[in-house]
């Protein structure tokens, strides 16, 4: 019941849209659509999607079996720096870019920048299933004849599809609704039409109708999600103890790897705050106007995470549940109904819940609870994925050993499912914290009067080209998400810890 109402409120606003877009009549509708400017948006998201996800993929699990299964000289360091673009917004390294090279926009610029700012959601979950997983299977297939490539080919990469379907997924909703990188390298795909029809008409019907066509690739994406995830099971319990897995020797392949990993970080860290720095240095020499509102700003920017993320977490907990431990369609088509929402830009969202809180509920118009919805209606599928990952590799024998001992279903979820799920639980908060850190155009709508986030001023200067006064937003940002960062490493390093 609990993950039927959570569906229910993410899927609220999505017929509110689609009603929307569809109510001047079908004939109308279908006119609207199939036009030729229809078709290139289509063409421009299909294209963008086919070189970012892949390169994310790529990129990601390549990243994670270096650091968590090879020799790799530090590997700990690496780690960290895997994961150090999540500190930097999509948005700021556009800003960073394009300050640097003016002439890098269209396809070319939006795939590099989302390529480099959406690989660590592929890196984090497949690096925690890598250290999780026992090595039996791989070495027996050693055992076999088959060298440390293969093996891993063969009987590790078919347990990572959980963690590289989630991961992908991420990726690929991302690139759906994204925004502020689209904007800033002037690459046309649906989400910034849409922002279009609604700066023209505000929230009218062509609007609504193409965030229906968004939501139609996002149930293509969920389905497809959902056949690549596969059915293989990844925990393990039975005789012996689990072993951490042995370092594959590099040999020949350390320099390379090394060199390949410090390029990677220079692009998507480096070169970002590099130019944030510069650009901060030199508004300090210029003006002192805007530190002035930093704090107040980045005082609600913190609230709004910290509600954000634990709403988000809460809410995603019964749909994780019910698919870990109950299976079956209902609970899939409960957890997929979850996804549908971060398909859609921000602002359709926010213009859906107003229309709905005006009329309905105006109690909660221009008030914090309506943003903190707004949050949970996009990134819960942050929380969803963290926490699915999490109880896949929580062996549920563990769980029924606790109830032939007596306990009943809240005790059973409070000394067996939490304990064991709770790094996944932290780093669901934190990917979802981050993610509201620096929204921008749901909290643009329905953020409260006099509030304002670093995403909003960012976005406030960086419009007009002002560079110099976006910077200290940038920075601020860059900063508060640092030790966010640190604790999805943490949670990586200890995901092990947890499955024993």
């Amino acid at each position: 019941m609990a993950a039927a109402l959570v569906a229910a409120v993410v899927l609220l606003p999505i017929v509110v849209t689609v009603a929307s877009g569809f109510g001047a009549g079908w004939s109308e509708a279908v006119a609207y659509l199939f036009r030729p400017r229809i078709g290139m948006l289509l063409t421009n998201t299909a294209v963008l999607m086919a070189i970012t996800l892949p390169a994310s993929l790529v990129l990601g699990t390549a990243a994670a079996w270096l650091v968590e299964r090879t020799d790799l000289p530090g590997a700990g360091v690496w780690r960290a720096l895997m994961l150090a673009p999540l500190a930097v917004p999509a948005f700021v390294a556009s800003y960073a870019w394009i300050s640097w090279q003016p002439s890098l926009v269209g396809l070319g610029g939006a795939a590099l920048v989302t390529t480099l700012a959406y690989f660590p959601f592929v890196f984090l979950p497949v690096a925690a299933l890598l250290r999780a997983l026992d090595e039996g299977e791989e070495e027996a297939a050693r055992s076999l004849g088959l060298g440390p490539f293969a093996a891993f080919r063969r009987a590790v990469l078919p347990r990572l599809r959980p963690a590289l379907s989630g991961g992908a997924l991420l990726v690929a909703l991302h690139l759906l609704a994204e925004y502020g990188v689209l904007a800033m390298m002037r690459y046309q795909t649906f989400t910034t039409a849409i922002l279009q029809q609604y700066a023209v008409g505000f929230s009218d019907a062509q609007g609504s109708l193409l965030a229906s066509v968004l939501l139609l690739l996002c149930l293509g994406l969920l389905t497809l999600e959902v056949v690549a995830r596969g059915r293989r099971r990844v925990a393990r319990i039975g005789s012996g103890s689990m072993r951490p897995p042995s370092r594959v020797p590099l040999g020949r392949w350390t320099w390379p790897a090394v060199v390949g990993l410090t390029l990677l970080t220079a692009l998507s860290t480096a070169v970002p705050v590099v130019l944030v720095v510069r650009w901060l240095i030199t508004g300090t020499s210029q003006s002192g106007a805007v530190a002035d509102d930093l704090l107040r700003v980045t005082g609600s920017t913190l609230g709004l995470a910290l509600l954000g993320g634990l709403t988000a977490v809460v809410l995603a907990l019964p749909g994780a549940l019910l698919l870990s431990r109950g299976g079956g369609w209902v609970a899939t088509l409960l957890e997929r109904a979850t996804f549908v929402g971060s398909a859609l830009p921000g602002v359709v969202v926010a213009l859906a819940l107003v229309g709905l809180a005006v009329t309905w509920a105006p109690g909660l118009y221009q008030t914090v609870a309506l943003v903190v919805l707004a949050y949970a209606v996009l990134f819960l599928p942050r929380a969803m994925v963290s926490l699915r990952s999490g109880l896949a590799a929580a062996p549920p024998e563990l769980s029924e050993a606790a109830r032939s001992l007596g306990h009943g279903g809240a005790g059973v979820l409070r000394r067996v499912v939490l304990p064991l799920a709770a790094p996944s639980v932290l780093a669901g908060f934190v990917l979802v914290a981050l993610a509201i850190s620096t929204e921008l155009t749901a909290t643009l709508l329905l953020a409260p009067t006099g509030t304002d986030t670093l995403a909003l001023s960012f976005w406030a200067a960086s419009d007009e080209l002002d560079y110099a006064a976006a910077a200290p937003y940038a920075a601020v940002m860059i900063v508060l998400s640092v030790p966010l960062t640190v604790v999805l490493r943490r949670q990586i390093t200890h995901d092990r810890r947890a499955t024993r």
